[in-house]
């Protein structure tokens, strides 16, 4: 019975986690798509709390209400604006665990091993007894999921720690590598390799696993630091299928077919998204990760003209005069948190009968989607908010496009220098409208550290200070 109500469970929460994936493809289902993953959690520990062979019921309760109350405290205090880095720090604690409970599945092997050698009649529990019944084909199937959960894991811990502070800015974007970066990292991975062997096949296995944790602590890091922010859309999306494949990996050591199918919905995912963001910018997966961003090329192509700045006055002018608009929202926009401001200006100028869309580019932000979350957040209307593809052979015809916070991403370079980093890359095409307001703090060049010709351009003008502010002051003057 109780194995029939936990399969039973299992079943129903694994169909509701591939509706919330599905859901997640749209605005309008996305928040439905939530609750039926809330939903699918919720389940999932239930039906496992009271499954068959569970015990430490009192531990397993102190630990989910400070695990929850964890949670709730960090969801109420983290903005919007840091959801990328808030993800990235999740997926370093699902490798974590995978790390733990790989190691925690080692010793409960060995205490198991020894009472065989010693030819003692032990009675075990939980985990250890199901241990106890494995034959000895099963038992070294059992060392390579934990040394690969454990791999996968401890690569995914450093790798997401290290996208987390690229990500909140507490650590250089610029990519970093030790000398002789690609060999190191070939090198870890074949020493990982040979540990595994070792451990599979040899006595002492706690000391390969704790090699096999090194090396792979040290390829996730470095790994990392050698791709640079402007790829770190891509990073995410790699760990999170990291993050899923560590999950199915821990399944298979503890049976768990739920863990499985999560595991391998999350690592799958991750992987498509990977591609789709690699697609995105004209970029080689492979070539992402073990490259990272702006490679050497050759030299830049000079750039004539100059900045020229612009007031509040000139463009509140030019856009009560407009009658097609386009808004490119970027990162500086999320880090001004001027999203309100943004459908505040949407609403005054569609009420003076303007057309008013947004163009959002699938790599915008430092997360996917993360632009149509923080529209989505200010209430910008979903049927007004359109993707690179549908948009970008409209900018001919649009009187103004205002860009806030954007720079790689309407950067004419990856279509006019060869030896751009980001060329061949597709880019929002705005510098074909007729005027071009950027919201840009400063004459920096930005995340990536790449210059953009659409600043000098002749349709161009800047529209400098802080993104919020700029656009509070624009407010007032549409009439």
């Amino acid at each position: 019975m109780e194995y029939g109500f936990t399969t039973a469970a299992y079943v129903v929460a694994a169909v509701l986690f591939i509706l919330s994936l599905g859901g997640l493809s749209g605005q309008e289902s996305a928040k439905r798509a939530v609750w039926y993953g809330i939903a699918a959690m919720a389940l999932a520990v239930v039906a496992t709390l009271i499954g068959p062979g569970y015990g430490n019921w009192g531990l397993t309760l102190v630990m989910l209400a400070i695990g929850g109350a964890i949670g709730w405290v960090v969801a109420k205090r983290v903005q919007m604006t840091e959801m990328p880095q808030l993800v990235a720090a999740m997926h370093s604690l699902v490798g974590l665990a995978a790390v733990l409970i790989g190691f925690n599945a080692q010793f409960e092997l060995g205490r198991v091993l020894r009472a065989r050698a010693a030819d003692a009649a032990a009675q075990f529990e939980g985990f250890a007894a199901v241990l106890a019944h494995k034959t000895p084909a099963e038992i070294a199937m059992l060392k390579v999921e934990v040394a690969l959960g454990i791999f996968i894991g401890a690569v995914t811990f450093t790798g997401s720690i290290v996208a987390f502070g690229k990500l909140a800015g507490k650590i250089d974007g610029k990519p970093r590598k030790l000398p002789g970066g690609h060999m190191l990292n070939a090198g870890a991975a074949a020493l990982s390799l040979l540990a595994v062997i070792l451990y599979s096949t040899t006595g002492a296995p706690v000391l390969w696993l704790v090699l096999i944790t090194l090396l792979a602590f040290f390829i996730g890091y470095h790994l990392i630091m050698g791709i640079g922010g402007a790829d770190m859309p891509v990073v995410v999306s790699m760990l999170n299928s990291y993050s899923g494949w560590a999950a199915a990996a821990i399944g298979f050591t503890l049976g768990n077919d739920l863990l499985i199918v999560v595991g391998a919905l999350v690592g799958s995912s991750g992987a498509i998204l990977s591609y789709i963001m690699c697609k995105a910018m004209n970029r080689n997966f492979v070539s992402v990760i073990l490259g990272g961003f702006g490679g050497e090329t050759g030299p830049a192509m000079e750039i004539e003209g100059e900045q020229v700045a612009i007031d509040a006055d000139g463009v509140a002018a030019a856009l009560n005069e407009a009658d097609e608009i386009i808004i490119v929202p970027g990162y500086g926009m999320a880090v001004a948190q001027a999203q309100q401001s943004v459908s505040e200006l949407t609403r005054k100028l569609r009420a003076k009968g303007k057309k008013v869309r947004f163009a959002i580019h699938p790599v915008a932000g430092r997360l996917p989607g993360h632009m149509n979350v923080l529209l989505a957040e200010a209430k910008v209307p979903y049927d007004i908010v359109l993707e690179m593809d549908e948009i970008n052979e409209d900018f001919p015809n649009t009187d103004v496009v205002i860009v806030i916070g954007s720079n790689d991403i309407v950067n004419p370079a990856a279509q006019e220098d060869p030896n751009s980093p980001i060329a061949g890359m597709p880019v929002l095409e705005v510098w074909k409208a007729k005027q071009v307001f950027v919201s840009k703090r400063g004459q920096g060049t930005g995340y990536s550290g790449i210059e953009n010709p659409l600043f000098y351009k002749e349709n161009t003008r800047m529209f400098y200070g802080d993104a919020k502010k700029s656009l509070d002051a624009l407010l007032p003057m549409i009439d």
